[in-house]
């Protein structure tokens, strides 16, 4: 009798913790919305490469009308802020972090959209 309780003790144990792990997993292609201002063709360009230059993006794709990009990530090596940090980098507010001022400068004058103080 105290070896089945053992066993089906042991068991549940068992069965909870892979359950758990299960639950910290995090997915491998999850898509993310970034607000990020841009003008024109060179943002687009200038915005989804910085997006691609992070390791977990696998799509990326801004759109003029909305202000915002689309993107495809490994959830597992990067993060949204990850990818918001390396827009912003470039010159391009985002949502989530802003450009520095010298980020900023050094677009060209079509580039430079109307920022938000």
């Amino acid at each position: 009798m105290k070896k089945l309780i053992l066993v089906l003790l042991l068991s549940f144990v068992g069965f909870s913790m892979n359950a758990q792990d299960k639950a910290v997993k995090k997915s491998k292609n999850k898509e993310v919305i970034i607000k990020a201002a841009g003008n024109c063709e060179m943002c687009e360009k200038r915005i989804e490469k910085a997006a691609f230059s992070v390791k977990g993006v696998k799509s990326a794709e801004w759109h003029v009308d909305c202000q915002d990009i689309h993107v495809i990530i490994d959830e597992n090596k990067c993060t949204k802020e990850d990818v918001a940090k390396a827009i912003a980098n470039v010159g391009h507010d985002t949502d989530i972090v802003r450009a520095s001022d010298e980020a900023y400068e050094e677009m060209h004058e079509c580039c430079q959209y109307d920022r938000i103080k």
